[in-house]
This record gives C-alpha cells, structure tokens and sequence, in this order.
C-alpha cells in the first residue's frame, strides 16, 4: 500500500521528537491514502512555514492495521467514539493515559482514520462545551466528507515506512 505525506520539504529519515504533539491523534507522523490530500497539506505548510511544497511516497505492509502484530486503533467513520478520541488529544489537560480514548503514552502503534476538518472542529467544540449532545454530534457528523489519515507513534511502525518516492507539487 503506498501512503503519502505532504511537507514543505522532501523528508528522507522520520523523526518522532519532531512531529507535533496535539495532532488529532497525537504525536506521530501522519500520512493519507489520498494524493491529492497530501497535496493540499504540502501546499499549506509550505505558505505557512515557507520551503518547497512536497509529497513524499511511502510503501508499508498492506496488512498493516490487520496483520503486522501491531496495536492498532482503526475508526472506520467519523463517529462520537472518534470525536471523543479527538477531544481528548486536542484538549492538552486530558492526562488519562489508561483510557483507551487516549494515546498521549502511544499505546497505539497505529491509529487510521477520518481527518478532523474545520466544520468538524466547530461541531466537537460545541460538543465539548455541552451545546450539543451526541446525538446532534453524530447527526452533524453523518454528513462531513472526510478524508483519512494514518499516525505512526512508535519506532516499531516507523521502521516499516519504505520511502519510495517525492515530488513538488
């Protein structure tokens, strides 16, 4: 399976210490099944952070949520489960490491699944601040376009990251 990361540079070697803490589903380096959505990040680091906008192509196991032995946690749709998941990483003072809605201890090797969005943040923070309850999140929710994101969190997962390509988009 070929997996893309957009950067405002070519990346040759992943480094964890690197990767942003509050990420949707916390530090880790994140790539997308989709081209054109690493593309679009490319495109937007590089006016954010300047540098060349890039997309590195990365092959890793196409049994890696099922078959690598590896402790995933895959959300198959945008969901309340995953809007929980979310809340809890964006919200920098959620600390129960135990819950399995957490993985700022990256229990996780791997975590898949949607991309929270702008209207997806607005809906959560309603959500979160109790506006809404679950049921208006999830209606909300049903009809957001997601796209996908993959976060690698341990050496362990990185290791199976095999560059095989980069270009400037």
């Amino acid at each position: 399976m070929i997996l893309y990361h957009g950067s405002n540079t070519e990346i040759d070697a992943v480094a964890l210490g690197r990767c942003m803490p509050y990420k949707d589903f916390g530090r880790g380096f994140y790539l997308t099944s989709m081209s054109e959505q690493a593309e679009k990040m490319a495109r937007r680091t590089a006016r954010f952070y300047s540098g060349d906008p890039m997309v590195t192509e990365f092959e890793v196991p196409d049994g890696l949520l099922t078959d690598c032995g590896l402790n995933v946690r895959a959300f198959g749709s945008v969901s309340e489960e995953w809007a929980r998941f979310i809340m809890n990483k964006r919200d920098g003072n959620f600390e129960d490491v135990s819950s399995p809605e957490c993985n700022a201890d990256c229990k996780y090797d791997v975590v898949f699944g949607p991309v929270g969005n702008d209207d997806v943040t607005y809906l959560l923070r309603q959500y979160s601040r109790g506006s809404i309850g679950g049921d208006e999140l999830r209606k909300g929710l049903e009809y957001k376009k997601a796209s996908d994101q993959y976060s690698f969190h341990t050496p362990r997962t990185i290791a199976l990251l095999a560059k095989v390509g980069c270009r400037r988009v």
